[in-house]
């Protein structure tokens, strides 16, 4: 394989893009599973007879 100039910086940078990219889609999914947990709360509250 041939040199290629600046190899590791390339590599670091897709690395830390991919680390950056998995942390946002595991807030989102966090937050998701978070409201849905509130959402199925709120509605077996309104449920209940008063």
């Amino acid at each position: 394989m041939t040199h290629i100039p600046h190899l590791g910086f390339i590599v670091a940078a897709y690395a830390i893009a991919v680390v950056v990219i998995l942390g946002m889609i595991g807030a989102v999914w966090w937050d998701y599973r978070d409201l849905l947990g509130r959402l199925a709360r709120l509605e077996s509250e309104r449920e209940r007879p008063r």
